[in-house]
């Protein structure tokens, strides 16, 4: 399936869809699968695996329904990988969506993270959270 829009989510929505699939996050994260391509680099799959497999997260869910939930997703992401630096982010950890976003002309960012929701619009993109997401999207 081929589309003409493009997001990127952020960690922190991955993993609440992926430790609660009954949650906002995770119906967020499935209207996303349906209507954009969801995009990652190396650099954000990169930080989902570790973080989503921290012992910390062994309450929630079992390591390897954390595991399935990172194979089930991966044949949905386009990765990309992206070439420029962007420093923007109060937190420099989160840059790397930022340059992502940038990379692939994104439509939307979709993240929990508040550094990245206060920066609500950036560069013309908006940075929405799950529930605003679903309330815009319908």
């Amino acid at each position: 399936m081929s589309f003409d829009r493009t997001i990127v989510i952020d960690t922190g929505v991955l993993i609440s869809a992926a430790i609660r699939p009954q949650s906002v996050p995770a119906l967020a994260l499935e209207r996303a699968l349906c209507h954009y391509e969801v995009c990652a680099s190396p650099a954000t799959l990169g930080e989902l695996q570790q973080v989503l497999l921290r012992p910390k997260f062994d309450r929630y869910a079992g390591k390897s329904q954390r595991q399935a939930f990172l194979d089930g997703i991966m044949p949905h992401l386009r990765m990309v990988e992206v070439t420029q630096n962007i420093a923007e982010c109060p937190d420099p950890k989160d840059d790397k969506f930022l340059a992502l976003a940038l990379s692939v002309n994104a439509e939307l960012i979709l993240a929990s993270d508040p550094h990245l929701t206060q920066m609500h619009p950036w560069r013309s993109i908006p940075i929405l959270p799950p529930a605003a997401f679903l309330v815009g999207s319908r």
